[in-house]
């Protein structure tokens, strides 16, 4: 396992998820969107767009097979709470609150997007134009199953408090992709803890998250501090 990449707040790591999860602890919750298994392509991916010509993101074959159980169990053991996109997908016990991002699609994809959770509340949803060339913010896709920063600030925002008053959430992705979660954690205010074994996308979250850091957003706090027994107020 290399080094990590320390970024502000944010610890990026290339490479497996199942060797560095092991290496973690315990953080407060995994926001996650792994690969589903469907068979996603880029020729198939190519075909699809009507309303315009999509972009191209080269050959990749990483969708032929979902996260597996074992992946799926790790990121569920080492963290209190769960948003695991796509998890319809997978072998995960029933909850009352699916996250529900409805894309204002047309065409032959999907309508919306299921996130399982562990949550204690209902089923909520959001709304995101996500379609095609027609989109919600100023996102750039860089990768092709990029999630709009505004929908992952969104899920973070329903994760519940932590009893540790001064400490941000300390947020993982162990499935980084291009890095959104990430981002979502700079503009709130969070920790991150990023993996992602593609070299690619690794240094594509990387150049995100700085970028995040550069460009903060002034409407949002910066995360409070301890005081120190002694200190003067």
């Amino acid at each position: 396992m290399t080094d990590p990449t320390i970024i502000g707040d944010c610890t990026l790591y290339q490479g497996d998820c199942l060797e560095i999860l092991p290496t973690l602890g315990k953080v407060d919750a995994v926001v996650t969107d792994p690969p589903y298994g469907i068979g996603e392509s880029n020729e198939r991916a190519l075909s699809r767009e009507k309303l315009a010509k999509p972009k191209d993101y080269g050959h990749f074959e990483w969708d032929q097979q979902p996260a597996s159980a074992e992946q799926i169990e790790a990121i569920r053991g080492c963290s209190q709470y769960q948003i695991i996109f796509g998890g319809n997908y997978f072998n995960l016990p029933p909850t009352r609150c699916w996250l529900v991002w409805d894309k204002q699609n047309t065409g032959d994809f999907a309508d919306c997007e299921l996130a399982w959770t562990n949550l204690n509340k209902a089923v909520r949803r959001i709304y995101w134009r996500w379609n095609g060339m027609i989109r919600k913010g100023s996102d750039i896709r860089q990768h092709p199953t990029q999630k709009p920063v505004g929908v992952m600030e969104w899920c973070l925002e329903h994760i519940p408090e932590v009893m540790n008053d001064f400490t941000p959430h300390t947020i993982l992705d162990p499935f980084m992709g291009s890095g959104t979660t990430g981002v979502a954690c700079v503009n709130l205010g969070r920790k991150f803890i990023g993996i992602e074994m593609e070299p690619k996308y690794f240094d594509i979250a990387c150049e995100r998250i700085t970028k995040a850091y550069d460009q903060p957003d002034l409407f949002v706090p910066a995360p409070s501090k301890p005081v120190q027994e002694g200190m003067d107020i």
